[in-house]
């Protein structure tokens, strides 16, 4: 009897220890911050079944199958990139609809912590299918869509300018038919000097309920973004290249140049619920804007990339250094993780993102800020210095490890 009692009980614990490990991956260690649960201290996180199961201050890691010693580190909802161009394509004459401009998606989101990125008008609703089948189906990134106003999209030269290419019925309904991947319209790079694109975006936005993106084009005289914000867009619509200065009287600025004021009436549109996109782009990015801006408190409401070719190559570099820039120009870190993550979540009504709340989906990025000399530079060559720089160590996607800097997960998972 005692040796039955002692291999049962033998087994019992092997069951036992087999049945503790409750948790997929639990994350020790680190600086959670959780805009939309106001959490920024240490705690640990447990995720299971590509879920957030647990977020406390301790967690036994006995538990888990993988562990990750985020000691040092700040762990955070994978970040959401709300301006990205990803409609990647071989067509000649195509720029950023299914063009060689746009970039893969999966080689440039998850080595900076962004699990999500939303292609800002690239695709029509003509060219949308392609891009469906193409980029979206095919990404192991969350890619979503701001359709174009355009239907032909983001091909550049004439195509951007056709206004009878603009058919918010047709835009309206494409949204519709595909609601797990459009989030909203864009308007870009107009000439003319009409509202015409901004009045056929909002007419499709109020079609189907959702927000409208606006690249302000460029025409001499400029037209009015007093008029834009006020009589044109409704609180919820996005102004992206908030913080850009171009060269001509070719566009307004939020920033009075002369006397280093905010302007009045965008501090206005702010209260009225205009959504401030940073938009960086390859040109569209200002100290000269965005420093001014700051100190007096303006921050962005989302920081996004306008990730493509040029902008990687240029000043941009990826949505890391542009979060590093708004923490060198005294934006506390906090601010800047929430612009990134639950915001944006909430601005293109994707609530279930862009948080760590039990149940959530268990997308993270782990970040270092790295410590040392740097330089963040803007188009113009005007050169701030910065102690610190965000790096990303991990970044999990529905609960599954999809970066790993330096094998920080215990045990690693080859690949």
């Amino acid at each position: 009897m005692r040796k039955l009692y002692f291999l049962l009980s033998v087994l019992g614990l092997i069951s036992g220890s087999v049945q503790a490990q409750t948790y997929s991956l639990v994350i020790k260690g680190g600086q959670v911050i959780d805009p939309k649960n106001n959490i920024n201290e240490v705690m640990d996180v447990a995720i299971t079944d590509g879920k957030i199961v647990q977020v406390a201050k301790t967690i036994d890691a006995r538990q888990a199958k993988q562990v990750v010693n985020a000691k040092g580190m700040y762990v955070t909802p994978g970040l959401i990139d709300i301006h990205g161009h990803v409609f990647y394509g071989t067509e000649p004459n195509h720029y950023l609809s299914n063009g060689l401009t746009a970039v893969s998606p999966d080689g440039f989101t998850f080595r900076v912590g962004v699990t999500t990125i939303v292609d800002a008008g690239g695709a029509g609703w003509q060219s949308f299918p392609a891009f469906k089948k193409n980029i979206i189906f095919s990404s192991k990134t969350r890619v979503l869509s701001l359709l174009n106003i355009v239907g032909e999209g983001m091909r550049g030269g004439n195509w951007e300018q056709d206004t009878t290419d603009m058919d918010p019925k047709m835009a309206a309904a494409m949204a519709l038919g595909n609601q797990n991947d459009v989030v909203g319209f864009k308007v870009a790079h107009f000439m003319g000097g009409t509202w015409t694109p901004v009045d056929k975006a909002v007419e499709a936005g109020k079609l189907a309920n959702m927000p409208v993106m606006i690249d302000f084009g460029m025409h001499d005289p400029p037209l009015s973004l007093e008029e834009l914000f006020m009589k044109h867009l409704r609180p919820g619509d996005i102004f992206t290249h908030t913080y850009t200065l171009l060269e001509g009287n070719v566009r307004q600025t939020i920033v009075d140049e002369a006397t280093g004021k905010v302007k009045p009436f965008v501090l206005e549109a702010r209260k009225r619920g205009i959504v401030f996109d940073v938009g960086y782009g390859g040109a569209s990015f200002n100290y000269s804007q965005a420093i001014p801006a700051i100190k007096a408190g303006f921050y962005p409401t989302t920081i996004s990339t306008d990730l493509h070719t040029g902008s990687m190559n240029g000043s941009m570099k990826d949505i890391l250094s542009i979060m590093s820039k708004f923490v060198v120009m005294g934006v506390p870190v906090a601010d800047v993780i929430k612009a990134s993550t639950w915001t944006p979540a909430q601005v293109i009504k994707r609530e279930i993102l862009g948080h760590l709340s039990v149940g959530a989906i268990a997308d993270v990025a782990i970040l270092t800020m790295r410590e040392g000399n740097f330089g963040f530079y803007d188009k113009t060559g005007y050169r701030m210095e910065g102690k610190k720089k965000f790096e990303c160590e991990m970044t999990i996607k529905g609960g599954k490890i999809v970066y790993d800097l330096n094998g920080i997960a215990n045990p690693i998972v080859a690949k």
